[in-house]
């Protein structure tokens, strides 16, 4: 009896065992983005969709579960050997998508393993035809043609490849060293030429400011060289309208002519003089106002009372007009000054021994005054061969 029992409870206790486990092996929840598929004694029945699903116990079987979702795969790098040659290490990176889950379980015994063969052997294919300077400058063309061939290859395994991407290209190190050479002399390079570009344009910058300072200071000269004509013209009309309007004598004109002779004189390289016309008939009328007349030619050699007067008279004038408060001081002035020169010439020509002549003394003494009698000088013998010349 109470082996019975036990084999009763152990015979009910296997069987709530079994529908448990019947139970839990038909329930099957499908999480987000994942598929499964249903084998039916071995044979392919559904795809599970995300969800609550019921299987045959024992009958149904759970052959793979896909992961739906975009997936990225990084491959080793993988040693590639371009169309010049050399040999580079190039790492890889897959983003692909399973699409339809019975195609990439039952196409291929592993899709992922068979991208990467495929991804290996498309790269040497692509870079093998480009020299090195091309692989490492072309790396979206390298990724279009790479995603284009895994794409279709892909496509019956029920796998898209959404991108593919080049994540390093590493040549050799000598070709590092070499590139690296390269790339600092086209930048000196570069940096030579800027230098060259600056100093161009600071130097056409700096002659178009010279050129442009030279133009206004031209510019400025001629304004000044103009402003100073128009003044020098103005202040010589107004001179030349200030003497019309004073209406000189030729006795003020040939006292400015004696007033510029010492500056004539005054220069070391004065050869020759030239004295005016104007100059001598001045003179003349000056020497007239003291008295007397020189032996110039046209010119009355007698005193006449009229002159001596009125000469003074013009003299006193004139001396007045060049700045002398009184005529008398002024006359009496000129006539000490015509005495000592008579007195002068008169011992000159004494001692050169030529022969006196009253009419050019008479020039040289105030009207009314008597020249000295003087006695009739020698004449001038021959010298002899006996005889010394007299000194």
């Amino acid at each position: 009896m109470e082996l019975a029992t036990i084999i009763g409870w152990v015979v009910l206790l296997a069987f709530v065992i079994f529908v448990v486990t019947a139970l839990f092996k038909m329930v099957r929840v499908v999480p987000q983005a994942t598929a499964l598929i249903i084998e039916r004694l071995g044979r392919y029945q559904k795809t599970f969709d995300p969800g609550l699903h019921w299987l045959v116990p024992f009958i149904d079987k759970v052959r793979a579960g896909v992961d739906l979702r975009e997936q990225v795969v990084s491959f080793p790098p993988q040693p590639v050997i371009t169309s010049d040659n050399l040999v580079v290490e190039i790492d890889t990176v897959i983003y692909f998508q399973v699409t339809e889950p019975k195609a990439a379980v039952y196409e291929i015994s592993n899709y992922i393993k068979g991208i990467e063969q495929l991804t290996v052997t498309t790269l040497r294919n692509v870079v093998g035809s480009m020299d090195l300077e091309q692989t490492l400058t072309s790396r979206d063309q390298i990724n279009g043609q790479l995603r284009g061939v895994l794409d279709e290859a892909t496509g019956r395994w029920g796998v898209r490849v959404n991108r593919v991407e080049l994540k390093s290209i590493d040549p050799p190190a000598s070709v590092q060293g070499a590139m690296e050479q390269q790339m600092r002399a086209e930048r000196d390079r570069r940096a030579a030429i800027l230098t060259a570009e600056g100093v161009k344009q600071s130097q056409i910058l700096t002659a178009e400011g010279e050129k442009q300072s030279q133009i206004l200071r031209a510019e400025g000269n001629a304004q000044s060289a103009i402003l100073q004509a128009e003044g020098e013209a103005r202040a010589i009309l107004q001179v030349f309208e200030a003497i019309h309007q004073g209406n000189p004598d030729p006795k003020l004109l040939a006292y400015q002519y004696l007033q510029m002779l010492p500056q004539i004189a005054n220069g070391t390289a004065s050869k020759m003089w030239v004295v005016p016309t104007e100059f001598t008939a001045a003179l003349s009328s000056v020497a007239k106002g003291f008295g007397g007349t020189p032996g110039t030619p046209g010119i009355p050699t007698e005193p006449s009372d009229d002159e001596d007067g009125g000469g003074a008279g013009a003299l006193a004038s004139a001396l007045g007009q060049a700045g002398l408060q009184d005529p008398g001081e002024a006359l009496a002035e000129a006539r000490r000054q015509a005495e000592a020169a008579t007195a002068d010439a008169t011992s000159s020509g004494t001692r050169s021994g030529a022969p006196f002549d009253p009419s050019v003394e008479r020039g040289q003494r105030p009207a009314g005054e008597q020249p000295p009698a003087t006695p009739p000088s020698p004449r001038p013998r021959p010298l002899g061969d006996d005889e010394p010349p007299q000194q």
